[in-house]
């Protein structure tokens, strides 16, 4: 059985008369790539620096691999919080060697490995005043490996990045995880993004968990694995009138052509199907509309994606 990475109770962070962080409960497991979902202002990046004690909190508790003690913590932690700043006058391999010798932890030969893990290695003489976005990403990800962490936690890695630099992190990561058995933490507002990088996600809305778990459970859990089917049917007016008859089963749509879409209510797809044949209606097609993150999300929070 897995062991908790990171887990918090209750950790709570107020700014005068507002709550930015509410009470917030969740648990990382070892070997967890964990998708920290919310929109723009629901308080990830205040519940970040509360966890890794670059701000103070009002409540609760952080425990990284069960300690407790945030000096013993950072031995295990690499982070890279919102945009990484650089000596842009410096090359990569010099800004790591000051990021080194700053926080006195990690050798040359982390260093050059940290490079070689983030595809920098070639051009770790460059100064990175002409590094793009995408290879500033990756040296920051390369100064949070420089201690060889067990826990990589990543504000908005991916963000203002294209298409294709997303995707290099995204792959970066997932090897990462993979070959080096690190355990990421990785906020992010890009929906899809989670979707395909992680194992488990939390979402927080206004400060506060409105659900965790895997993908597939929370989908399970919110009855929103298959609530609605496409049908196809030759005879459409049969079809409806054998749809009237069956309790549990809405019309959502008219459709297009010889296909209609319905909502399920406490109905399979497969029983739906059984009920049609029965009430002789040949159905050519039925194919379930298997929701999404993203349709779980919006039914979660009420704040619009930015």
């Amino acid at each position: 059985m897995a062991s908790d990475a990171l887990v918090t109770r209750g950790l709570t962070r107020r700014f005068g008369g507002r709550t930015a962080v509410s009470a917030l409960d969740l648990r990382v497991q070892e070997g967890d790539v964990y998708g920290f979902l919310g929109p723009n202002g629901a308080g990830k990046t205040t519940a970040i620096r509360c966890m890794l004690g670059l701000i103070g909190r009002d409540a609760g508790e952080v425990e990284i691999f069960g300690e407790k003690d945030p000096v013993r913590q950072r031995a295990h932690v690499g982070a890279m919080v919102e945009t990484p700043a650089f000596h842009k006058w410096l090359s990569a391999r010099d800004n790591l060697r000051r990021a080194t010798a700053f926080a006195g932890q990690g050798t040359a030969a982390d260093i050059e490995l940290a490079l070689e893990r983030v595809g920098l290695q070639g051009r770790a003489d460059e100064k990175v005043q002409g590094y793009s976005l995408g290879m500033k990403q990756r040296l920051g990800i390369a100064r949070a490996l420089v201690g060889k962490p067990r826990l990589l936690i990543l504000d908005e890695p991916t963000n203002g990045l294209d298409p294709r630099g997303m995707r290099e992190i995204r792959d970066l990561l997932l090897e990462l995880a993979r070959r080096d058995r690190l355990t990421i933490f990785v906020s992010s507002h890009l929906l899809g993004e989670v979707e395909q990088l992680c194992s488990r996600v939390g979402i927080l809305e206004r400060g506060r968990m409105v659900a965790e778990g895997t993908v597939e459970e929370l989908l399970r859990r919110s009855g929103a694995a298959v609530t609605e089917v496409d049908l196809e049917c030759a005879d459409a007016v049969a079809l409806g009138r054998a749809l009237e008859g069956i309790a549990g089963v809405s019309v959502v749509g008219d459709g297009e052509g010889d296909r209609l879409r319905v909502r399920l209510d406490g109905l399979s797809p497969a029983e739906l199907n059984q009920r049609l044949v029965q009430a002789g209606v040949a159905v050519s097609a039925l194919v379930p509309v298997v929701k999404s993150l993203e349709d779980l999300f919006l039914t979660l929070t009420s704040q619009e994606l930015t």
